[in-house]
């Protein structure tokens, strides 16, 4: 029996020390959730239909470049959809040359059918699929570079089910500019000027494009907007552009970007390509002398500087930025476009102000609920009650134990969750005691009513946790935030108390009988 005893205490003391030896110094140990600290909470919807859309874009071009190389030149893909494009006029020999095309570079993911003189490419399910999981992943991705870049210290950015993704950013206190830097798209496009010729700043309006048309746009040009801006920045006018929709080089062709100073010392962003795309761009600009080169970002025109000559591997973009913008703006950029824009479905912004009148509040509420507790734990269960204050002790020592070593955020919710596990600790305790007041009135012997007690309250004390434990799980799998930040405290709570109200408090009445003989229990 002492033995036993022995053994059991031991693997208290190890379970106590460790959790110790994790908890603290708690202002260290503790991750405090951004309704304590401050900072922003944002969840975010991907447009994955936009990924599609890009996807269809840039395999049009593809069919285009390889039909070419296999000797049928000038085709003019259209896209139909999200995921369907078409090609119109081909000749017999056409199609045959893009059937053998579509069986040995786009089998599997591009079904494609003959109607007339026209083949209609399709996107398949199982690519389509794979492309929306991408593009969420590689938008967590750009967000997690973009927000490392920035400085924040401990961001969780993670997804969540049906293209969300979850960011919690503590500590900022610049909120519209992390907002502007997450969300910038920051899609980075060469596009050649058709009109105005030799670019320049544009022209005032659509109309004046259109009517250097006929009213009717070439179907292989758009529209882009631009802006002009003044010394300091600030916009002062819009202006117009027609370009070619033709993208032959992108943001995914850069090496690096960097913020650098112009020859009038104007901030800039320098830029330096992959060695395939200087070799795209060095073919685009030597093609082109003399046109107008629309440096398009976001699918709107940043500047449109006349190509004077062959440009390779490096080439600055300029447009009256500040500081800051160019700084931001070579951030987005390193880190990559986003493959889809985001919408905002939810935000919230905590000040550190408000933050520490929550924490003031949370513990001065739970240090007067467990002053309460404690108190009617000694005059109801008398000395046996100090058992139970014992296990409550050891139980908020687990607790942060728990929660310093899953590296789980201290929330508002989460300290209710901690004053909700006293009082789930204590309720065991409870439990147990009831049923030794039962036992002794009975007629039992102390060591005997002890025993029965919680033999007989751990199906009780078990059920009672145990269904409490799995709305807690739900709440984590299902919630957001702060209400995950419950569940975790909760769950962790729950466990510690299981372990304190039957092991600990039964080990402490085990240890006190074995010291001498008690004839009668103040309970």
């Amino acid at each position: 029996m002492k033995r036993n005893l022995l053994w059991r205490g031991l693997l208290i003391l190890a379970v106590l020390v460790g959790a110790a030896a994790i908890a603290f110094p708690p202002q260290e140990k503790i991750n405090l959730g951004l309704d304590l600290r401050g900072g922003m909470h944002l969840v975010l919807q991907v447009q994955t239909v936009d990924a599609l859309k890009a996807e269809t874009d840039s395999e049009m071009a593809r069919l285009a470049r390889i039909a070419e190389d296999e000797g049928v030149a000038g085709l003019r893909p259209r896209r139909t959809g999200d995921t369907t494009f078409e090609v119109a006029g081909l000749s017999p020999q056409a199609k045959d040359t893009l059937d053998q095309i579509a069986d040995d570079s786009f089998a599997g993911a591009w079904e494609a059918r003959e109607e007339g003189d026209r083949m209609v490419f399709t996107m398949t399910d199982q690519n389509s699929s794979q492309i929306r999981q991408l593009s969420v992943t590689q938008a967590v991705q750009t967000i997690r570079n973009r927000i490392d870049a920035f400085g924040v210290a401990e961001p969780v950015i993670q997804e969540m089910g049906e293209e969300r993704i979850l960011v919690q950013l503590p500590g900022v206190d610049d909120p519209e500019r992390v907002r502007n830097l997450i969300k910038s798209t920051a899609l980075l496009e060469f596009r050649i000027v058709r009109f105005p010729q030799g670019g320049g700043g544009g022209v005032p309006s659509r109309e004046a494009i259109l009517a250097n048309y006929n009213n009717r746009l070439p179907e292989d040009l758009e529209i882009l907007e631009g802006d002009v801006r003044d010394a300091e920045g600030r916009v002062t006018q819009k202006v117009y552009y027609a370009v070619d929709k033709r993208r032959d080089v992108t943001g995914r062709d850069l090496k690096t970007a960097r913020p650098g100073l112009g020859q009038f010392n104007d901030p800039i962003v320098e830029f330096s390509l992959t060695p395939e795309g200087a070799q795209k761009f060095g073919a685009l600009t030597g093609a082109n002398t003399g046109q107008g080169l629309a440096i398009v970002l976001d699918n709107r025109v940043v500047s449109a500087p006349v190509i004077r000559s062959r440009i390779t591997d490096s080439g600055i973009i300029e447009g009256n930025f500040t500081q800051q913008e160019v700084q931001d703006l070579s951030t987005v950029l390193r880190s990559g476009a986003l493959p889809a824009s985001l919408t905002y479905l939810e935000e919230r912004t905590v000040g550190p102000s408000l933050g520490r009148d929550s924490i003031e509040s949370g513990l001065l509420a739970g240090l007067i609920g467990t002053a309460l507790v404690v108190l009617y734990m000694l005059i109801i269960y008398n000395l046996s009650g100090v058992n139970a204050v014992i296990a409550l002790a050891l139980n908020l020592l687990l607790l942060f134990g728990g929660l310093a070593a899953f590296g789980a955020n201290l929330t508002l919710p989460g300290i209710a969750g901690i004053i909700l596990t006293i009082g789930m600790a204590v309720d065991a305790n409870v439990l147990v005691f009831e049923r030794i007041r039962e036992e002794l009135h009975a007629g039992r012997t102390v060591r005997s009513a002890v025993d029965l007690g919680y033999e007989k309250a751990l199906s009780s004390i078990i059920d009672s946790n145990v269904t409490t434990l799995v709305a807690a799980l739900f709440l984590f799998q299902f919630g957001t935030g702060p209400i995950r930040g419950f569940a975790v405290t909760l769950t962790i709570g729950l466990l510690a108390s299981m372990f304190t109200a039957v092991f600990v408090s039964r080990w402490l009445f085990d240890f006190v009988l074995s010291r001498r003989q008690v004839q009668r229990l103040s309970i």
